[in-house]
């Protein structure tokens, strides 16, 4: 179990740059207070994720009727686009510091791009494992945790895949092409950052 001095700290310092900061215990909790906070009939867009992915979160808002937008589900063409213009936004960060920013590398731009200016309500999740000191310790763990794992999911031929490291590649199909460090939301937009207690995704 992390430290609950340490999640304190963290919780504290995503409210002192403005996010709307959420502890939840287990990843069902996370899930039943983002459910809570998005209207029967509102549209959803997801950012590829796993994290998301294993809240349960979407088939919940499916079985509820809401609209969602994920390229990861069968038939949505353009969803990507369309993730970007719905009521609420679900995505994760690649990690999170101690002080309170969200660091993220992303392939497309898409999530990066939603999460600090698309919808006009975005709410990220993150596990325990994704916590990190600070933002070099932060790109560290993206480029020897979460990418290679995420470039093996995706059957990608790209150094990291076959390392699990980064070797910062010219490869044509090679998923980090924007790197974001989100430090303070936009104000009077509401972006919550739930810190689940166990770990999710990669």
């Amino acid at each position: 179990m992390f430290p609950e001095s340490d999640v304190r700290t963290v919780l504290s310092n995503l409210s002192a740059r403005g996010f709307d900061a959420r502890w939840a215990a287990t990843k069902e909790e996370a899930a039943a207070d983002m459910l809570a906070g998005i209207a029967p009939g509102e549209s959803v867009g997801i950012g590829g994720s796993m994290s998301v992915k294993e809240t349960g979160i979407c088939d919940l808002l499916l079985a509820r009727g809401n609209p969602v937008y994920w390229h990861w589900l069968p038939g949505e063409g353009d969803a990507r686009r369309k993730a970007m213009t719905a009521d609420v936004y679900l995505c994760s960060a690649n990690a999170l510091t101690a002080d309170g920013e969200l660091v993220s590398i992303d392939g497309f731009g898409n999530r990066t791009g939603a999460m600090v200016y698309g919808p006009e309500r975005c709410f990220i999740v993150c596990g325990v494992n994704k916590l990190t000191a600070d933002v070099a310790s932060a790109l560290e763990r993206i480029k020897t945790v979460a990418c290679p794992q995420n470039a093996r999911r995706l059957g990608l031929d790209v150094p990291c895949a076959r390392t699990g490291r980064c070797f910062d590649c010219a490869a044509g199909k090679r998923m980090c092409r924007v790197t974001t460090i989100y430090s303070y939301p936009r104000v009077g937009r509401e972006t919550r950052v739930y810190l689940v207690g166990e770990p999710l995704g990669f």
